[in-house]
């Protein structure tokens, strides 16, 4: 294995936090709070190894650029531009999110949880779009 397998890995991590998360949601919304606590810790803690292999990959390999493919080079920086603005302020987002429901401060938690959640599975299920997008779908095309 070397760094060029992370975007690969990065990818798996952001669709394993997609379905803990969709997961967390349905359990929570059955009422069944143990269960959505085991599902959003794991949650973070698949985010957390994606953060760091994506910080490890972007420091030794950089960026790559998408081919210009017109209509979806515009439909892949549609997706790409709010992603990377949405990923940047999750963080502190999720911080304080767990950081409520750490200190039983229930209704603070879900207050902040009903924008947190829903940034969170955007930003993970573009991950694996745009992962789709730059290492698989369009490597190719010039």
């Amino acid at each position: 294995m070397t760094v060029y397998d992370l975007p690969a890995i990065n990818a798996s991590l952001n669709a394993i936090a997609t379905v803990l998360l969709g997961s967390g949601y349905v359990a929570i919304k059955r009422g069944n709070k143990e269960l959505h606590k085991k599902l959003m810790i794991s949650a973070l803690l698949v985010s957390a190894a994606f953060l760091g292999c994506y910080l490890v990959y972007h420091y030794h390999a950089g960026s790559k650029p998408f081919p210009d493919l017109g209509w979806i080079k515009t439909l892949y920086l549609i997706i790409l531009v709010p992603h990377i603005i949405l990923a940047a302020i999750m963080v502190p987002m999720i911080l304080k999110t767990f950081w409520h429901a750490f200190r039983g401060e229930w209704e603070s938690h879900k207050k902040i949880a009903r924008w947190t959640f829903p940034i969170w599975m955007y930003v993970s299920l573009t991950g694996v779009v745009i992962y789709l997008m730059l290492y698989q779908w369009f490597t190719t095309a010039s």
